[in-house]
């Protein structure tokens, strides 16, 4: 794919301001831009690079090196759909280098899709085809959000990625209303851009179990966000990112891997197929919403005949807090002919009661539940798969929804 760049040289010493397109680049393609402060405010001048997420990833951080003070800022384009990756050090790649966005820059060229990750950022090795994002190591949700109208206006996005909030955990910085400051962050970027898909991640886990506890519930608060903007008309999709990885899958308690970030990288891509629009040219039907309530409208797909044989297999994720969790359940095709419109039936622990969903609809809230696919789910080829979830309370039992059928076929369990 050809790479068109623009570059902007500048002169040695010249300063900016947090949010303002960089002027100096180090050797691995890091930007020289001050950092914020604690409160927020613009900090002193950086000299070598030690803005991280937290305490703990000081130590790690040093080994990146220095910022110079000079060089050329280059921007990456090829007429692609524009995709903004923001978020703190976890969307720029400390500790590796580009981060989930190679795994998703060679998911997304291998599926043949044109893209263009946009930013004020750059980084990350050379098999990343596209260096450009809006991670900013360090930053917390106030941070990103006191800049996000300009690096909207600047590189209008089709489609943003958005992991933020681990730095509110570990800064300890007013944690009980970081949910608060998340959906006013996406309150401001669907204003800014109103026919973008946005997708929200919940963050991944941390190490530190007081940490993880706080991120827990962080995380909780997450899916009634996203529900609340789609019924309110706006393209925002969960995606429950902290079920992909465990405490294995961090470097150094905090970042993960290269494989830590390639599953995030799975992730999101995933995610990105199932919302028609949000990485094909032009512009992309309404979005059907990530999460949706528990009233069950009609299919939207004809349902596969009950005359054809149906085979499956139901992979299934908890993450479970104090009385309440998600579930993410993978629902494979393993039969030898397309399932063309889904319903899979599942029974839920006593004291469960789903309180929201997303790729299917749920009814109903509790005991022998039936998820139907939504439209842009609907068909499953031999061997494929979809994943569906959903958020639910419980009374003590946590355990994992059971006795799966699909189309009223049994399912294998994964």
């Amino acid at each position: 794919m050809k790479i068109a760049r623009l570059r902007r040289l500048t002169g040695a010493g010249t300063t900016v301001t947090a949010g303002a397109p960089a002027p100096g680049r180090d050797a691995a393609g890091r930007t020289d831009r001050p950092r914020r402060n604690a409160e927020g405010g613009p900090a002193a001048r950086r000299r070598p690079w030690t803005a991280t997420l937290s305490a703990v990833a000081l130590a790690a951080a040093a080994v990146l090196g220095s910022v110079t003070a000079a060089g050329t800022a280059a921007a990456e384009s090829n007429g692609g759909v524009r995709v903004m990756p923001l978020g703190d050090s976890i969307t720029e790649g400390t500790q590796v280098p580009g981060g989930y966005r190679i795994g998703l820059w060679q998911r997304l060229a291998a599926g043949r899709y044109t893209i263009d990750f946009v930013g004020s950022q750059y980084n990350g090795p050379g098999s990343l085809g596209d260096h450009d994002h809006e991670g900013h190591p360090g930053w917390r949700i106030d941070q990103i959000d006191a800049n996000i109208n300009g690096w909207l206006r600047t590189y209008t996005p089709r489609t943003v990625l958005l992991h933020i909030g681990t730095n509110d955990i570990l800064q300890n910085y007013n944690v009980s209303s970081a949910p608060s400051r998340l959906s006013t962050l996406i309150d401001h970027i669907t204003a800014a851009a109103p026919n973008a898909e946005v997708f929200v991640a919940t963050i991944i886990p941390l190490s530190n179990s007081g940490q993880e506890a706080a991120a827990r519930t962080f995380n909780a608060a997450v899916p009634g966000i996203v529900q609340s903007k789609v019924n309110n008309g706006k393209h925002v999709h969960l995606v429950d990112m902290h079920a992909k990885l465990t405490t294995a899958d961090l470097i150094d308690g905090v970042h993960p891997t290269a494989t830590g970030y390639d599953k995030m990288a799975a992730a999101w891509y995933q995610a990105l197929q199932s919302v028609p629009g949000s990485i094909s040219q032009g512009p992309g039907p309404s979005p059907s919403p990530s999460i949706t309530p528990t009233i069950t409208p009609s299919p939207s797909v004809t349902p596969t005949p009950p005359d054809e044989p149906v085979a499956c297999r139901v992979g299934t994720t908890v993450n479970a807090w104090n009385n309440g969790l998600t579930e993410n359940l993978t629902v494979t095709n393993t039969g030898t002919s397309a399932v063309n419109g889904w319903s899979l039936a599942f029974t839920l622990p006593g004291g469960q009661t789903i309180t929201g969903g997303w790729n299917a609809t749920y009814t109903p809230a509790t005991g022998r539940v039936t998820a139907k696919n939504v439209t842009y789910n609907g068909s499953l080829a031999p061997g494929a798969s979809t994943e569906i979830g959903f958020q639910a309370t419980h009374t003590g039992d946590a355990g994992k929804a059971t006795a799966f059928t699909l189309n009223g076929a049994p399912c294998t369990t994964s």
